[in-house]
């Protein structure tokens, strides 16, 4: 999938001169990406449907250094003056299940291509777009068909755009290994959805952030699109047996056929908040590593200058302590 463009590097310089405008900056992934950049100094604006609700991020910078403004990818209008005058543009902005006009079309498909045309009209010199493994126009899931047109349409716009698909993204506020231990902590039994078999590599938001630094500053070739995964592949089933011996409970791993899980997906997406969706049962049907192709063609952590990528294993069992029977005093033997 390396683009034509491959080979050819476009990136800038980070420093208290720079200006960055990243849509979507205050979500899981973007609190991240704004730490990360805010020790060069760079200047940022976090375009965003909700400013006021983006006043945590400003701490991570010096006075004046982070800016949130008001921004919906629905609107295209709406995206250009966050735009205006920054030298690189980085799109964050992605949902994980569709909740009244926040389509998947409207948000990963249209959204994207609002982005990048609002990058192109500000003249940004590096554009960063936000996708995810099993982006394919051909999956039975929306989500992964979505962030696949999201690629299409932000390469036609700004062929210079440095794509970047993660597999699943750990850290502190994840909502995989979070919501598998939260459930540890409520219920009898945790389901293994197709018998647990579907391969992830899950990869720290903190090794992410700096994928985007590589990208921005010109350590990736323009055009290309990089897979970024963890230095270890994990079951659905090793991802539970985690779970649960870093909560330090003990449940029943129950095999759920993916036929009874589409049917209880199909069900609880009608809650306002869904613990589990019909097309998150589809997402689960496909392994969600990083394939050959981009391992052969360096486009992954490592060709981005990431050679000690962390592991599950050093940061997870810290955050999930909250859910362990007594929490931080707990007796956790590693």
């Amino acid at each position: 999938m390396a683009s034509d463009h491959a080979g050819r590097t476009v990136g800038i310089s980070l420093s208290s001169a720079t200006l960055i405008t990243i849509y979507g900056g205050s979500g899981f992934i973007g609190r991240h990406v704004v730490r990360a950049l805010a020790k060069t100094g760079a200047r940022m604006r976090i375009a965003v449907r909700r400013p006021e609700l983006a006043g945590f991020l400003q701490p991570l910078g010096g006075v004046g250094q982070i800016t949130a403004v008001q921004a919906n990818v629905r609107f295209p209008d709406s995206l250009l003056a966050p735009a205006k005058g920054a030298d690189a543009v980085i799109n964050l902005v992605g949902i994980l299940a569709p909740s009244g006009r926040q389509t998947f079309k409207a948000v990963q498909d249209e959204g994207a291509r609002h982005v990048a045309e609002a990058a192109r009209a500000a003249g940004a010199r590096a554009f960063v777009h936000m996708s995810a493994i099993g982006a394919d126009a051909s999956s039975p899931s929306i989500y992964a068909r979505t962030k696949e047109a999201g690629e299409a349409a932000t390469k036609e716009v700004f062929p210079d755009a440095v794509i970047l698909r993660p597999s699943v993204v750990f850290g502190p506020e994840d909502e995989f290994f979070n919501r598998f231990a939260a459930l540890a902590r409520l219920s009898p039994a945790l389901p293994l959805i197709g018998g647990g078999k579907t391969k992830f590599q899950p990869v720290f938001a903190g090794d992410v952030a700096k994928a985007v630094m590589a990208s921005l500053t010109g350590k990736a070739s323009a055009g290309s699109v990089y897979e970024l995964g963890g230095p270890e592949i994990m079951t659905m089933k090793d991802v539970m047996q985690r779970v649960l011996a870093y909560t330090m409970r003990r449940k029943w791993l129950v095999k759920l056929p993916f036929s009874l899980a589409k049917l209880q997906g199909a069900i609880l997406q009608l809650l306002p908040n869904p613990p589990l969706t019909l097309d998150q049962v589809r997402l689960l049907e496909r392994d969600n590593v990083v394939s050959e192709a981009a391992k052969l063609d360096n486009r992954t952590l490592e060709g981005l200058g990431i050679t000690d990528p962390v592991a599950v294993e050093a940061v997870v069992p810290d955050y999930l302590e909250q859910y362990r029977p007594k929490g931080q005093f707990s007796d956790y033997q590693p």
